[in-house]
């Protein structure tokens, strides 16, 4: 049985996901760390720019916002989220973030537990203009 290391992974090591609007980081994961119960990951989002909706059939999703100020759309319902909150987004919740503020927006977010296979963890429910032309299968899911 292989035991897994503690690793440390810098921000600017993670390359960015911009797929589905935002910077998406996943910083620990299955491939970086060796992770086996979810993944971690940082999501840098600047004024007026949102994360598309979507939402994860085998995940819970917990989020801490850092900085900014953001709204959530849960199921459709808009929510303010400010800086030192934290929320829970149940599995199967749409879900969409808006850096509504003046200034970036940073939030650590925590999936688990892992879906059987990466391309089954994310459900996109719309189009965000930075993913046109870009293929699923190369983008962390997050």
């Amino acid at each position: 049985m292989t035991q897994t290391r503690p690793t440390i992974v810098d921000l600017s090591d993670v390359e960015p996901n911009t797929r589905r609007g935002g910077d998406l980081r996943a910083m620990l994961t299955p491939n970086t760390v060796g992770s086996t119960s979810g993944f971690m990951g940082v999501a840098i989002v600047q004024p007026g720019d949102r994360i598309g909706e979507h939402y994860h059939p085998y995940s819970e999703e917990f989020v801490y916002v850092v900085c900014g100020q953001l709204e959530v759309d849960l199921d459709g319902e808009p929510h303010p989220l400010r800086p030192e909150q934290g929320l829970m987004i149940p599995i199967n919740m749409r879900h969409r973030f808006r850096n509504v503020g003046k200034v970036e927006a940073r939030i650590v977010f925590h999936l688990g537990p892992l879906a059987p296979t990466p391309p089954l963890g994310h459900v996109d429910t719309e189009e965000t203009p930075a993913a046109v032309g870009v293929d699923d299968r190369q983008q962390v899911h997050s």
